[in-house]
């Protein structure tokens, strides 16, 4: 019998990340997933990365911890507010206050470094560059930077051993598409976190950035949303 390939896949418990790992299953990878603790406001989230990664088949789950909050420069690592109710034009205007500063270059290079103890040669993200609130981490361009300096800045590629591949299976798809995808995939998307300022319970605001693009994502793909929003959102 042939071995699976490997890969390592971010997770973070989103609906991008869940879809992508689905989608790396369907393509035959044997998948590692990897989550970070880095100093977030919040906890939520890697507690739904655990539930997912169980839940839709990864060979193992890691969640690597660093603290961000010594650079902080994010909302998501400062004590600055969430912007909430904002409509999709304003916050494709610039770089919001969410982004975190070389978070997607930091996740990489950890997935890189675990791809290369597990002779790995591909990684899966599911970064997006329709729907993505302006971070510029998430556009093609980077993604391709990402993948030449990863075959240059490691022994197994200098070595010609691997040649690692950066996957972005969702990068042209809209959140609708996403979502439809991963419902034809049996994701159980009620296991996901998207909210950038949950409630003390853990529940999503359905205000921020995130929240927004995830509900317009459910409607546009014509399905409920299955998660509990706090305050509850008003009946369709």
């Amino acid at each position: 019998m042939i071995d699976q390939k490997r890969a390592v896949v971010l997770l973070s418990g989103g609906v991008d990340s869940t879809t992508c790992l689905a989608m790396a299953r369907e393509s035959g990878f044997a998948c590692h997933a990897l989550s970070f603790s880095y100093g977030q406001r919040h906890r939520i989230e890697i507690e739904r990365a655990r539930a997912v990664a169980r839940a839709h088949g990864a060979l193992e789950h890691v969640v690597a911890a660093f603290d961000l909050r010594t650079f902080g420069g994010s909302a998501l690592t400062a004590d600055l507010g969430v912007p909430k109710d904002r409509e999709t034009a304003e916050m494709a205007a610039g770089i919001p206050v969410t982004y975190v500063p070389a978070r997607n270059t930091i996740f990489l290079s950890f997935a890189l470094a675990w791809a290369e103890v597990l002779r790995a040669q591909d990684i899966f993200i599911g970064v997006n560059a329709i729907d993505y609130s302006g971070y510029p981490d998430c556009r093609p361009e980077y993604i391709a930077a990402f993948e030449t300096m990863a075959n240059l800045a490691t022994r197994e590629g200098v070595e010609g051993r691997s040649r690692y591949t950066i996957h972005t299976p969702l990068i042209r798809m809209t959140k609708a598409d996403i979502i439809r995808k991963g419902l034809g995939l049996g994701v159980d998307f009620s296991l996901t976190h998207s909210c950038y300022d949950p409630s003390a319970s853990g529940l999503a605001c359905g205000r921020c950035d995130s929240c927004k693009l995830r509900l317009k994502g459910f409607r546009d793909a014509g399905v409920p949303d299955p998660i509990a929003y706090d305050p509850p959102l008003p009946a369709a």
